[in-house]
């Protein structure tokens, strides 16, 4: 099994205000981790900035503009787009790059030179709606990959996983009338951003939402796995499996209350490695969304990339 990791120096480029919860620390925890010997295989490729005009194949125009206008120019300084949602002097760079990582991840599954792919990006994105950046995002980087598959490959079926803990509102957003899109969620209900209720179903059915209650842990994700999102997995029969991998339902995460460990996200991909490769020849494609303690996001995407190696 061939396993690609897209990462780049400039992801720690992107600066959020002290304290935030999303900073460059948490990918050097990650390469730390990719320090161990049971990584020696794993092809580390450096990711190359895309145009800007990729984010047009799932934001309007006017989203990137609104965004570039947000950068700030004075090197230090860092600019509030939203609540949460911040921006600095290279940021748009550090996104594009991110959004390139991604498509190259799918080009490499798509012809064959990788199984499966791993971007260790950020900022994550699939908080950003169809014409607003929010929750730490700016741009919906694994709707981009969805859509470059579909333009580049003519790949009819995408299936999207979100296990990050906060629901990706962005992504459902985009692909709620979209039936060649199927966006499966696992999060925890109440909790930001409010949404991805189990009547939340898309225009055509397209949408598969599994709230968990907090403080629930390992054996309500996984029954949530098996009885809703492994179910719409295996009658949708994807072409291609994109995962939204955040980690920030590991019990030690602070900011949501699901209880999970490392190894329920290795079991998770290995579940999501059998339907892709009863249905689409093996090819997946995960980016990094949320996972916000060092320790627990650490350990937890080292399993889910040690796993993508093992196939």
């Amino acid at each position: 099994m061939t396993t690609r990791l897209y990462e780049n120096p400039l992801f720690l480029e992107h600066n959020t205000p002290p304290g935030h919860p999303e900073r460059a620390d948490r990918l050097r925890s990650l390469n730390i981790a990719l320090e161990h010997p049971n990584f020696a295989q794993l092809e580390r490729v450096e990711a190359v900035q895309a145009n800007e005009d990729a984010v047009t194949l799932a934001h309007p125009e006017e989203h990137l503009f609104a965004v570039m206008r947000q950068i700030p120019e004075e090197e230090g300084e860092i600019n509030q787009i939203e609540a949460d949602t911040y921006a600095s002097p290279k940021s748009l760079q550090v996104a594009l790059t991110a959004i390139g990582g991604a498509m190259a991840a799918v080009d490499d599954v798509m012809t064959g030179k990788a199984d499966n792919a791993f971007v260790a990006g950020r900022p994550p994105g699939h908080h950003a709606e169809k014409s607003k950046a929010m929750g730490f995002c700016l741009f919906n980087t694994i709707a981009i990959a969805a859509r470059h598959a579909q333009k580049t490959y003519g790949v009819e079926r995408v299936a999207i996983v979100d296990w990050d803990v906060h629901h990706g509102n962005g992504t459902q957003d985009i692909f709620w009338d979209d039936p060649s899109v199927l966006f499966c969620s696992t999060h925890q209900m109440p909790l930001y951003p409010g949404s991805g209720a189990k009547d939340e179903t898309g225009k055509h059915r397209n949408i598969v939402n599994a709230p968990l209650s907090p403080n629930v842990g390992s054996d309500h994700f996984r029954e949530a796995f098996k009885s809703r999102v492994l179910p719409a997995l295996h009658d949708f029969s994807p072409d291609l499996i994109l995962i939204s991998a955040g980690f920030d339902a590991h019990h030690r995460d602070p900011l949501a209350q699901i209880n999970l460990v490392g190894e329920d996200f290795d079991w998770a991909t290995g579940r999501l490695l059998e339907v892709a490769d009863r249905f689409c020849n093996n090819r997946v494609v995960s980016l990094l969304e949320g996972g916000y303690d060092l320790e627990g996001l650490a350990e937890s995407a080292g399993l889910h990339i040690a796993r993508l190696m093992k196939g």
